[in-house]
């Protein structure tokens, strides 16, 4: 599979929509795939509740989304749900998966050895953890208990992830070039950015308007301040290098500060991104 096309991530767990636990999840989700050329369409909040994540799962299916990650519900306890719909979501059962028992048991053994846990025996709790939708595949936990589950259905590839941010990030990081194929690899998205005089987007925006009609291919987004404070506003161009080339983004954002100081207005070029590109 090459770096997929269409991304939609469901997040899980009643304590987000509550507002007990804010989810960095997604926005870490959406940085690593944006970095490595995929484009995330959506991204949906839901309860702990069965027919919920059933629904999303087979609309996601439906709609032929390239990859569907979802977060959270993968644990021992009874409202962990998330196997079990994405299984009722896909047509499929729930079955014993041999590979991800050995994988909760080697990590329950090794939490005993190290002291971490007072017991390595298993009990239906834990065993749970290993009961995969039919045809699915075991991915490693390194971090945690829970294996992340990865299962092709139709168009779409759909990966369940653990919701503990130290657990999802050690699956993605050693799974993401098996997700997200050869094209899925480090700088296959590229940005720009560069700073504005001014913190009014009112001012901006017919330049902003023609060079987006003039790049299509090229996210162009003005990131607003509040008024009255510095009149300062970030402004990013980012593309997917595998289909712009990195001279069309340069020229854009060279177009853009042209344009921008026609309008008087005071541009500098950024030192430095945070995906290692420089400004304009």
């Amino acid at each position: 599979m090459e770096a997929a096309s269409k991304v939609e991530i469901l997040t899980i767990g009643n304590e987000l929509l509550i507002g007990d636990i804010l989810d960095t999840n997604t926005n870490w989700l959406c940085r690593l795939l944006h970095d490595r050329g995929s484009r995330v369409a959506r991204v949906t909040i839901l309860p702990d509740i069965h027919g919920e994540i059933v629904g999303a799962v087979a609309e996601a299916v439906e709609r032929q989304v390239t990859l569907l990650l979802t977060t959270g519900g993968l644990g021992p306890t009874e409202d962990d749900r998330t196997l079990e719909a994405v299984a009722a979501g896909t047509g499929r059962r729930l079955r014993l998966h041999q590979q991800a028992l050995a994988q909760v048991e080697q990590q329950y053994a090794r939490f005993f050895r190290q002291g971490i846990i007072a017991s390595r025996e298993m009990n239906p709790a834990r065993e749970k953890m290993a009961w995969l939708p039919e045809g699915a595949e075991a991915l490693a936990n390194p971090v945690g208990i829970a294996p992340g589950v990865l299962l092709q259905q139709d168009q779409t590839t759909i990966v369940s992830l653990p919701g503990v941010p130290a657990e999802l990030k050690g699956i993605m990081e050693q799974e993401v070039g098996k997700l997200l194929g050869p094209g899925g690899t480090e700088g296959s998205s590229s940005l720009r950015r560069l700073w504005a005089g001014c913190n009014d987007e009112s001012l901006m925006d017919p330049v902003l308007r023609r060079l987006t009609a003039a790049y299509p291919e090229i996210y162009i987004k003005s990131l607003a301040t509040p008024l009255g404070e510095q009149a300062r506003m970030e402004i990013l161009l980012t593309c997917n290098a595998h289909q712009v080339g990195e001279q069309l983004l340069a020229q854009a954002c060279l177009e853009l500060a042209a344009a921008l100081r026609e309008l008087g207005l005071v541009v500098a070029e950024a030192e430095e991104s945070d995906s290692g590109d420089g400004g304009c």
